[in-house]
């Protein structure tokens, strides 16, 4: 092949890269698809424990957070979670809902890398690992890109190299670098679905490290009840993950330890069991009941308590207020919230307004799902979006 035998160059082979060239390959487009790790798809092996989450039959565009929150609508609309589970069924990979709409592999997350492959293989896509890319350069309408010994050229270009999550598996701020140097704006990166860490007064539940209980933990106007897990840096867990794609620093976190309680269950406890302890009354792990109790002050028993004492101490567990003092950062967080800004992009093409040719897909860009699979969902639609368009 010549230096201009490619109609196309998608950088990054992780989910949304894969999706795109396979796509584009199919249509008839000679793809080359280019990382600058040693294999494709780092991300997709390690995701959901090695068995890869890789959609959720409840994606809706109210699920990712975005500067423009309807930017998603129109990717989503053309590629959703059935086609893809079609795709996945039509290679006999077995797999299941696991909770809250969550669907991951029976066997491993290797088959899901192979399946990819094996599209983009269908569209003769030629993929090449192991090198990084050192320049980029665009003129006359042709992208040319510095990839090993020689440049290579095509007059489309897709960036698909993800965010700065996972720093470990490679993960980099490239993408961001890269729109930059073509004039698009970038909505500030910052971690997302990433463990939050307690100082202070809350730094005793530090001391919980490994306690988990099912809670509602709030951000702003953001709630989400699922598992809770105390670390010994602060708060992990589902619900915190979730909630921490939508907490700033400074804001409070609020959980609620007893969110199927009915209003008046203390009172109604201390009248059943007069001489229980609240400790031994709140249906939480011990060592968790234990902490609660002591801080509420509430070490007698429930019978020697006021109605009102017990009425402030629920409304206090419904509404327990801690003040995270950050996160654990990019070497923790699953996505990146923030990226390459929607306002440059078209929603239906994935393509840059400002530069014909200059696509930008998955982590890359601007939209950052919930926890549970919604994530590589945005992968698909918008790797998709952008392959029918190349």
């Amino acid at each position: 092949m010549t230096a201009t035998d490619y109609n196309a160059i998608v950088l990054g082979a992780g989910a949304a890269g894969l999706m795109c060239a396979a796509v584009a390959g199919q249509r008839g487009r000679r793809v080359l698809l280019l990382d600058h790790a040693e294999q494709v798809g780092k991300k997709i092996l390690i995701s959901g424990g090695g068995r890869c989450n890789f959609t959720n039959i409840h994606t809706a565009p109210d699920r990712y957070i975005s500067a423009n929150p309807h930017f998603a609508k129109s990717a989503l609309a053309r590629y959703t979670p059935a086609d893809f589970i079609a795709l996945v069924d039509a290679y006999g990979i077995a797999h299941h809902e696991k909770t809250l709409g969550q669907l991951f592999c029976d066997g491993s997350a290797k088959q899901i890398v192979a399946m990819l492959l094996e599209e983009c293989a269908k569209g003769g896509v030629e993929v090449r690992c192991g090198q990084p890319v050192r320049a980029v350069k665009h003129a006359d309408g042709i992208f040319s890109v510095a990839f090993g010994d020689r440049p290579i050229r095509a007059p489309n270009l897709v960036i698909a190299t993800g965010g700065p999550s996972i720093p470990k598996m490679g993960a980099t701020g490239f993408a961001y670098d890269l729109a930059r140097q073509f004039g698009l704006k970038i909505v500030e990166p910052r971690p997302a679905l990433v463990p939050l860490t307690l100082g202070g007064d809350d730094v005793l539940f530090r001391e919980l490290s490994g306690v988990a209980t099912p809670v509602e933990a709030r951000a702003g106007k953001a709630a989400f009840r699922e598992a809770a897990l105390f670390t010994h840096k602060g708060l992990s867990g589902p619900a915190i993950l979730q909630i921490s794609s939508y907490w700033r620093p400074g804001d409070p976190v609020t959980i609620d330890f007893l969110p199927a309680a009915t209003p008046g269950w203390l009172i109604d406890a201390k009248r059943a069991r007069p001489r229980a302890t609240l400790a031994a009354t709140l249906p939480l792990p011990d060592r968790l009941a234990q902490t609660l109790a002591e801080r509420l002050e509430l070490a007698g028993e429930l019978g020697a308590q006021t109605d009102r004492r017990l009425a402030d101490a629920e409304a206090q567990l419904a509404r327990w207020t801690f003040r995270p003092n950050g996160t654990e950062g990019f070497a923790k967080a699953e996505v990146t919230v923030g990226g390459i800004s929607t306002a440059n992009l078209s929603s239906q093409t994935m393509m840059a307004k400002s530069v014909p040719g200059l696509y930008a897909v998955g982590e890359a860009v601007d939209v950052t799902g919930w926890l549970g699979g919604y994530n590589f969902q945005w992968a698909w639609a918008s790797g998709y979006a952008a392959g029918q368009a190349l």
